[in-house]
């Protein structure tokens, strides 16, 4: 065998056993009891709202902004939980609507807050935002800070409490990878405190918490940040399924 073949082999091989391990990846982070107290979640006729920036919008249509339609949800992890979903529970005739925006900071979620979720009446609210509070202050685009980002978040909460008092609240963890093209070891320290604001802001709540940080940090032992995110950032394929099935280990 040539040498080039030899090592085409060798990284399909490793390849697959990266996609082949998604589920034992997000095992590993997220115990069977972290999603346990969620068994009643989902109840029938419920909506459910995913929000958040360009790793939610993932590229979505927004015309008609339907439900339960594969236009309306682009091609992220949000598409590939809410199909999960549908397919798992069809007797619960669940609505599951995507608003994420590219390129939303908190207070842009707050601006559009009434039509993209108040108005839909969710009865399951998703939210995934934070890197580009951070990212947009990096590049000079915002000026934003760690305790705008959580004060910000906190009032959107509130707000949405006071509106919507079931609601039954998810909050994702914002993440980043290394050695991608956009992420270095510059973004760790800065990251790792607008992470710890959007703990505080879930345990307040009383949220249901996907830590995608853990998630990412255990896949990269398996297979380079690259195939999990191009920039450290917005998923691959195999990421959009990694966040897609640790969303539903902590809901489900």
């Amino acid at each position: 065998m040539n040498l080039s073949r030899r090592n085409f082999l060798l990284k399909s091989t490793s390849g697959a056993a990266a996609v082949a391990s998604i589920p034992a990846i997000v095992s590993s982070c997220i115990s069977k009891e972290a999603g346990s107290a969620a068994a009643s979640i989902f109840e029938t006729g419920d909506t459910i709202l995913f929000q958040g920036d360009s790793i939610t919008d993932a590229g979505r249509e927004k015309t008609k902004e339907l439900p339960n339609n594969g236009s309306s949800f682009g091609g992220g992890y949000a598409f590939l939980a809410a199909s999960n979903l549908l397919n798992a529970m069809p007797e619960k005739g669940l609505t599951i609507y995507n608003r994420g925006i590219s390129g939303n900071k908190v207070y842009q979620l707050a601006d559009r807050w009434d039509k993209d979720c108040l108005d839909l009446k969710p009865n399951v609210l998703s939210i995934l935002i934070g890197v580009n509070d951070y990212w947009h202050k990096r590049n000079g685009n915002y000026d934003g800070t760690v305790e705008i980002y959580e004060n910000d978040y906190t009032k959107l909460l509130e707000r949405t409490k006071k509106a919507l008092p079931d609601v039954k609240l998810v909050l994702c963890e914002p993440f980043y990878v290394l050695e991608t093209r956009a992420v270095d070891q510059t973004w760790i320290e800065p990251m790792q405190q607008y992470q710890a604001a959007a703990k505080r802001v879930s345990e307040a709540f009383d949220t249901l918490w996907v830590p995608f940080q853990a998630v990412y940090d255990e896949a990269i032992k398996h297979a380079p940040g690259t195939y999990w995110t191009g920039d450290g950032v917005h998923p691959s394929m195999a990421g959009a399924q990694l966040m897609a099935e640790a969303w539903l280990k902590v809901v489900l």
